[in-house]
């Protein structure tokens, strides 16, 4: 199990937020993994611990969610706040240039980060996401988002979730159930697992238009030239076929991997991902070098 270390940033309205930090050469860009809606830098671990010693991979919690502080304000749990938040970190760590990696709601913030300032990014991984969401899964995640639940044991939040996620992953077993509960989940004070992000992230969520807060596609035209790797999963509710033939149209360089069997979303964890990431990053690392 490669090592880490925990990392820690102020955000501009006052949050201690946490990272986890995984070494790497500095040669390369490093990695910046941003976890999506209810999930947190543990969703990372897999990608992370394959990757780590080849590159410095950072694994952000956005605010409300793992070891970050909750936000007084739920109105600043929308993406615009979380891009600042990321922009605040690069410039702390003083990052001239990353390669990002987001998955759901990460995808989004990367967007709006690659938007504004697209030579920091040396690429841009988008997990199932892109400028729209299909209106199935945004029903679907607004109808579990923000819901309290708590469990006796490890077991009964696995079984939990493998009711509810049944569709998304349905070659699951419970060992993978259990590895998924253990990274979105928490043992609280009262010795209860519950979800590990503050349930008030789902109040902006559920208003119009608070999945996304603005328009994407001008954030995705603004990154034209930054190298952009897709990951669908193929029973996917959030990312369509015509989002997606949309995408790389208006993209220069744009990959697109499909991993059969997988809803919204892919762990990054699956052989085919997995080929796919190896892939991309070979690509920038010629690129760089070159």
């Amino acid at each position: 199990m490669a090592s880490f270390e925990d990392g820690y940033w102020w955000s501009n309205d006052g949050l201690r937020l946490h990272y986890r930090d995984y070494p790497g050469p500095e040669s390369r860009p490093p990695i910046l993994c941003i976890p999506g809606l209810t999930r947190n830098a543990r969703d990372f671990e897999g990608i992370a611990e394959r990757l780590a010693g080849q590159y410095r991979v950072i694994c952000v919690d956005l605010r409300g969610r793992g070891d970050s502080a909750y936000a007084k304000d739920p109105m600043t749990y929308v993406p615009l706040t979380y891009a600042q938040d990321i922009e605040r970190l690069i410039d702390e760590l003083r990052i001239a240039r990353l390669i990002a990696f987001g998955t759901s709601l990460g995808g989004i913030v990367s967007m709006l980060l690659a938007s504004t300032g697209p030579q920091r990014f040396a690429g841009v991984l988008l997990n199932d996401v892109g400028p729209v969401i299909e209106r199935k899964g945004l029903d679907r995640i607004r109808g579990y988002v923000g819901r309290a639940g708590a469990w006796p044991t490890w077991v009964h939040a696995a079984r939990a979730l493998a009711e509810t996620n049944e569709d998304v992953y349905p070659g699951y077993e419970l060992q993978d159930w259990l590895r998924m509960a253990k990274r979105l989940y928490r043992l609280n004070a009262q010795g209860r697992i519950v979800p590990d992000y503050d349930s008030k992230i789902a109040e902006p969520f559920r208003l119009p238009g608070g999945e996304t807060g603005v328009d994407l596609w001008p954030a995705l035209d603004a990154m034209h030239a930054v190298p952009v790797q897709i990951i669908r999963g193929e029973l996917s509710d959030v990312l369509g076929t015509e989002t997606v033939a949309q995408m790389k149209k208006r993209l220069d360089d744009a990959r697109v991997t499909t991993v059969p069997g997988v809803g919204h979303t892919p762990t990054l964890e699956e052989p085919q991902a997995a080929r796919a990431i190896d892939k991309f990053l070979a690509a920038i690392s010629s690129e760089v070098a070159a």
